[in-house]
């Protein structure tokens, strides 16, 4: 009887724990277990989508966003892009982008909100770690970068006697 009593406060006591770490993920506050960084899928930005357009072929649009996560078989007229990222301490990120054909001929494109160069930078980046990041440079930044050297001159061809190599095989 005490067997079956102690082993029944035991079941309770771990379901407890396990129902006290799934709702706040810490075990009495004290211990956060370790959660692998989750990246998934194909980043695209507002960016890259503006160069998107109804119109463009199959292998236009794979150049410019990449090779879909997602193609089915069944729906061939059908490209999928999906994108999710979960970093321990911060919120989840899930975009979806669902591309139509016809044919090979882009048809419609159905994309929700998606992130600025800028903004997906900044959302990824350790909080505090880096202020605004710049992208590109300025024009006066490029002019004020030191031109390339140009190339020496190609050796000439070396000078002396030359070595006769046997035949390959076969010739």
């Amino acid at each position: 009887m005490i067997r079956i009593l102690l082993s029944s406060a035991v079941v309770l006591a771990l379901t407890g724990c396990a129902s006290q770490l799934q709702t706040s993920q810490t075990l009495f506050g004290l211990v956060t277990p370790y959660r692998m960084e989750l990246v998934q899928g194909n980043v695209i930005t507002q960016e890259q989508m503006a160069r998107v357009r109804p119109g463009l072929n199959r292998r236009q649009v794979r150049e410019l966003l990449g090779t879909p996560l997602l193609t089915d078989t069944f729906h061939g007229n059908r490209w999928d892009y999906l994108f999710v990222i979960e970093r321990q301490g911060q919120a989840p990120q899930r975009r979806n982008i669902v591309l139509r054909f016809d044919g090979d001929t882009l048809a419609s494109i159905d994309a929700g909100e998606l992130p600025t160069e800028q903004q997906f930078v900044s959302s990824i980046t350790k909080e505090g770690k880096f202020a605004e990041r710049k992208l590109e440079l300025t024009d006066e930044e490029r002019a004020a970068l030191p031109k390339p050297t140009p190339k020496a001159a190609p050796a000439a061809e070396p000078s002396g006697p030359v070595r006769p190599y046997p035949p390959l095989e076969g010739e």
